[in-house]
């Protein structure tokens, strides 16, 4: 019975764990009533989470194997506690920073789900089943519309301390229904990095996830200060803008890995990148605020498709190595979420405008088309 409960559970479990990782963002327009903060601090805080967030996804991706998801779930959820309360409690910068970088315990959570899922379902229905995990992403989304408006009733720090409800709930969750005995791996860490570093596939899928997840992440974190502060939106329609943004990229995951288990990937990737390319465009030339966020929507069906079949293909190209293969490409994922809102800021900053830097995500995607034209079958196997 429990082996059924593990795709619903870990869903939720990624979903409370993608809620806690954009505390920040979410509220950033309300903390700031609180404490000062600068343009280049908001920055900062912002970007804090994804760090700590991207590189445990290794560390989390080999335990889920090696432990399996249950534990590691657990271990999470106890672990976050701690930078939660701190942000409840926060009077300064630093504290929010500090709270802040551990936050990114949650968007670690997701290289366990991807590592375990597969265990129980047949390599036909991967791409579905990761994709079904990926819908966890929402959590962000729910963070981003209903975070503002329970500040608008309890205020930001009480709406903090929610979040420690959620994550003793999601505790005894997992502590009832995981699956203790879940299939573990036995293969030594040391003898998976060889095979890994050594396979071009991994570092291609790397760039490609450092693309299509970081773009999500970046306007995730990035989209709620953007809206209030260019176009002058309220924060909780700002919220609402961002969770359309979150929940339809995250529901076309899905979509992408079902159709990466039923079609040529390859052509799937290069429709991604050029989608991903025109997006970016729109964006450098958008001035008022439908335009903007058409480029910014069109992104995001980009992201959600191109996310799903990815980690199609993980699993497909490294199933002895299924664990650390996951945290390497999630973690780079992650990172790319982390440098984006930095140089949209530094663009912004320098320049006066944001074209430069979108200009350069235009340029790394159509490297990756080009790569996606060029791949053979053993590159990217269907």
């Amino acid at each position: 019975m429990k082996t059924k409960l593990q795709l619903p559970l870990q869903t939720g479990n990624l979903v409370v764990g993608f809620m806690v990782w954009v505390i920040l963002s979410s509220l950033l327009p309300a903390i700031q009533h609180d404490i000062a903060l600068s343009p280049d601090q908001i920055a900062l805080a912002t970007a804090a989470p994804v760090v700590l967030g991207s590189i445990l996804r290794v560390p989390f991706g080999y335990c889920a194997g090696l432990f399996g998801a249950r534990a590691v779930f657990i271990a999470g959820f106890v672990g976050l506690l701690i930078p939660v309360w701190l942000i409840s409690e926060a009077s300064s910068f630093q504290e929010l920073l500090v709270g802040g970088v551990f936050l990114g315990l949650g968007g670690a959570l997701f290289s366990v789900g991807v590592t375990s899922l597969p265990h129980y379902y047949p390599k036909h229905r991967h791409g579905f089943v990761n994709g079904v995990y990926g819908l966890g992403n929402m959590g962000t989304a729910f963070s981003t519309w209903l975070a503002p408006m329970a500040t608008i009733a309890f205020g930001w720090r009480m709406t903090v301390k929610l979040y420690l409800v959620l994550l003793a709930v999601c505790i005894v969750l997992n502590l009832v229904l995981g699956d203790s005995a879940e299939a573990k791996t036995k293969t030594p860490v040391a003898q998976q990095m060889r095979v890994l570093m050594r396979d071009k596939r991994l570092w291609g899928l790397s760039l490609f996830y450092f693309i299509t997840f970081g773009a999500f992440v970046a306007l995730t974190m990035q989209l709620p200060m953007f809206l209030t502060s260019s176009y002058a939106m309220e924060s909780v329609d700002a919220g609402i803008a961002t969770s359309i943004f979150i929940v339809g990229s995250a529901s076309l995951r899905v979509v992408g890995g079902w159709l990466a288990d039923r079609f040529n990937c390859r052509p799937l990737l290069g429709a991604v990148f050029s989608t991903l390319t025109v997006g970016a465009v729109i964006l450098m030339i958008a001035g008022q605020l439908p335009i903007y966020l058409a480029g910014v929507y069109l992104i995001g069906i980009a992201c959600g498709i191109g996310n799903g079949v990815v980690f199609k293909l993980v699993p497909t190209c490294f199933q002895e190595q299924a664990g650390l293969a996951n945290g390497i490409v999630s973690m780079m994922g992650g990172l790319g979420g982390f440098f984006p809102p930095l140089l949209l800021f530094a663009s912004a900053d320098i320049f006066g405008t944001q074209a430069p830097a979108l200009a350069a995500l235009g340029a790394l995607c159509v490297v990756c088309l080009g790569m996606t034209l060029a791949a053979r079958k053993h590159d990217l196997p269907s």
